[in-house]
């Protein structure tokens, strides 16, 4: 399964973690952008294509779970991150982090 995320997808997905679920309109209401209903819905049908999150009918509306770990897609980030720019060198990416421990990157 590809867990490469947007990072609109990434805000709908930290959601999704943080809540267990939410509705299209829940989580507009904690998007911090000035989206329309149908971008966040959008982005929902999107990763449900994907099999990010799994859905079920809650009266009109529908509700969304994750269908993978947070722990699972940052697992893959690392790995993906290792892989392209440290030669998957576990080693390297801890020297480019220095010994200061700062990963904000600025």
């Amino acid at each position: 399964m590809d867990l490469y995320f947007t990072d609109r997808q990434l805000d709908v997905m930290n959601i999704l973690w943080d809540r267990g679920s939410a509705t299209v309109r829940e989580a507009k209401e904690e998007i911090d952008a000035d989206l329309a209903y149908t971008s966040v819905l959008t982005v929902f049908q999107t990763l449900e294509e994907h099999g990010h999150v799994d859905y079920e009918r809650e009266g009109k509306a529908y509700r969304y779970y994750p269908a993978v770990t947070r722990r699972e897609t940052g697992r893959h980030a690392v790995g993906y991150v290792l892989r392209r720019l440290f030669d998957g060198s576990p080693e390297a990416l801890v020297r480019a982090l220095g010994t200061d421990g700062d990963v904000s990157g600025q």
